[in-house]
C-alpha cells in the first residue's frame, strides 16, 4: 500500500539556475545534489516540510528522447507547465517579499473562496499558486 508522496518531479531548463532560484529566492533547502553514473540528482524543498522534495530535472536523456525533451522545453518556455500550490501564512507579505527579489507574478494577491491567492513563475517557466488558505475545504 502507498503510504505517502515523497518526491515530485519538476522540469527545469537549467539545473544550476533552478537550484539558485529555489534556494536563494524562495528560501528552500537543497537536500541532495549528487551525480551518479553521469546523472545529476538534485532535490530541494521548503525548510519546514522535510517529508516532501522537488527533484529538479532537465528534460533529456536518460529519461526521454530528444524529441520529447524539446517538447517539454517548449512548454516550459511558453509558461504552460504548472508546478503546483505553495501555501503561505500571509500571501500579500510573501508576494511583496518575492516581488522585491525579482519573481515574476502573473496575478497579484486576490481574495478567492479558498483564501488569498497569487500566481507566479519560477525561472524555468513553471507557474505556481501561492495560497493563504481560509479554511474552506470545498
Amino acid at each position: 500500500m502507498i503510504s505517502k508522496l515523497s518526491h515530485v518531479n519538476l522540469w527545469v531548463l537549467h539545473k544550476d539556475e533552478a537550484v539558485a532560484f529555489y534556494r536563494d529566492t524562495l528560501g528552500f533547502e537543497v537536500r541532495q545534489d549528487m551525480t551518479l553514473d553521469g546523472f545529476r540528482w538534485v532535490e530541494v524543498g521548503p525548510k519546514g516540510q522535510p517529508d516532501v522534495a522537488f527533484t529538479l530535472n532537465e528534460p533529456g536523456a536518460p529519461m526521454m528522447d530528444e524529441e520529447s525533451a524539446a517538447a517539454i522545453r517548449t512548454l516550459l518556455e511558453k509558461g504552460a507547465m504548472s508546478g503546483g500550490v505553495f501555501q503561505t501564512d500571509n500571501c500579500r507579505a510573501t508576494f511583496e517579499e518575492l516581488s522585491a527579489k525579482g519573481v515574476t507574478f502573473l496575478q497579484e494577491p486576490a481574495e478567492r473562496p479558498y483564501g488569498v491567492e497569487a500566481l507566479f513563475r519560477d525561472n524555468s517557466g513553471n507557474w505556481f499558486s501561492l495560497t493563504e488558505p481560509s479554511g474552506w475545504s470545498g
